[in-house]
């Protein structure tokens, strides 16, 4: 991604980093495109195989109460559409509660289990801290995966003896070289991606999650209004668009083990 404009406090460097696979986890279906749609456009765009990993089956979502019984499909539907035309078709769920999400060790084998499998360059999760700037994007389930991950990525997924039925399994500790967090506080954000060529698939995808929004014309404004503010907030010039992470260097040439 060429048009990375990054922080002075940011450890990442897309010139110089390979990224060939993202493994990406949320709480729910949408919470993706509006963290990271136009980014995996990106990515997907320049030939990055990009997975997404759905914790819970969204049952707790929607406004209408006639359709409760088809959400969890209906929902399931809409990520997958929205998906397809950010480049995306391999999705996974786990399966847990709307609602309940909790950073047990059940949850967080699965996505060590995930993670081993997929071996990839950068995970892309939400963030664990609360915003309370927003506190729209800390939903209990977000702040949930955020932690999930967290656990997931130090040290189990490269500790060999954590979950060991896994490497029984066949599947190898691995060194995750980045993660990505998004939702998180401004403060945290360090990095910041240009989407501007990819806006119109970012704001595509989020309408196909037609049963969340009810303003679907109002939620456009507000998007393109944030990633227009992110972009400033960036040093862009005006007009463009960007998404802002939360970088991590979790295994580099600047960390040791344990330190």
């Amino acid at each position: 991604m060429s048009s990375d404009a990054a922080s002075a406090k940011s450890p990442f460097n897309a010139s110089a980093e390979r990224v060939e696979r993202v493994l990406c986890f949320t709480a729910h279906p949408d919470d993706i495109d509006f963290g990271a749609a136009g980014t995996i456009a990106a990515w997907t765009a320049a030939g990055v195989e990009v997975s997404y990993c759905i914790m819970t089956d969204g049952d707790a979502g929607g406004f209408d109460p006639a359709h409760r019984e088809e959400i969890i499909a209906m929902r399931a539907e809409e990520q997958r559409q929205a998906a397809a035309l950010v480049g995306v078709t391999d999705l996974h769920y786990l399966h847990e509660r709307d609602g309940y999400l909790e950073p047990t060790h059940e949850v967080i084998r699965q996505v060590v289990k995930l993670i081993r499998e997929v071996r990839p360059d950068v995970v892309l999760a939400m963030h664990p801290e609360r915003n309370w700037d927003r506190i729209q994007k800390s939903h209990p389930d977000h702040l949930a995966v955020g932690e999930i991950v967290t656990r997931a990525v130090y040290p189990a997924v490269e500790n060999p003896f954590a979950y060991p039925e896994l490497a029984e399994a066949g599947l190898e500790a691995y060194k995750l070289p980045w993660l990505w967090l998004f939702a998180g506080p401004e403060g945290r954000e360090n990095y910041f991606v240009d989407v501007t060529r990819h806006i119109d698939a970012k704001l595509a995808a989020i309408r196909i999650h037609a049963s969340q929004h009810p303003d679907l014309e109002g939620m456009e404004r507000a998007v393109r209004a944030m990633l227009e503010r992110n972009a400033l907030r960036a040093g862009m010039a005006a007009g463009r668009g960007a998404e802002a992470f939360h970088v991590v260097e979790v295994n580099g040439s600047g960390t040791i083990a344990g330190f």
